[in-house]
């Protein structure tokens, strides 16, 4: 049985390019998963589950974002969110007129209300956001959870 050796320059070619095949794979099973939480959110939207979505994605999938949000005359806002994501703000045109007044730095810089705004304005739950004001005020330690009238009214 004769056996053959792969020269080092052509084997770590072959590896290079199986890493970047896996790499490229990766990559399209992200940009699918990404597109397909955008879906989503478009067909909550359109079916008036939600008024207002935020979207964050990379910057690298924002052009397709804004395609898609385009094609189906969505109207959209754009915010950067670091240095490889985007935050993509869609909707109703008067939830994007007070976003624009709103959201006017980073998020993690907004104000307490700011922040329960743009939550209360998300759709995200309302005793949620309220202990998380009250949090960020630094009011309540964790005192009102649960405790404010929809959460009793809920339970």
């Amino acid at each position: 049985m004769r056996t053959t050796t792969i020269p080092t320059e052509i084997k770590a070619a072959s590896e290079r390019g199986q890493s970047e095949a896996r790499f490229d794979s990766a990559e399209r099973q992200q940009s699918r998963a990404t597109l397909k939480v955008l879906m989503n959110h478009i067909y909550e939207l359109n079916k008036g589950v939600r008024h207002m979505v935020l979207f964050t994605c990379k910057k690298k999938y924002s052009e397709l974002a804004i395609q898609r949000l385009e094609s189906q005359g969505i109207p959209y806002l754009l915010q950067p969110a670091g240095q490889q994501n985007l935050n993509v703000y869609f909707g109703r045109r008067e939830c994007l007129e007070a976003i624009r007044l709103i959201v006017t730095r980073p998020l993690n810089l907004l104000t307490p209300e700011e922040d329960f705004i743009l939550g209360a304005m998300l759709g995200y739950d309302i005793c949620a956001q309220c202990e998380r004001y009250c949090k960020r005020k630094g009011q309540c330690e964790g005192k009102c959870q649960g405790k404010c009238e929809e959460c009793i009214n809920r339970n």
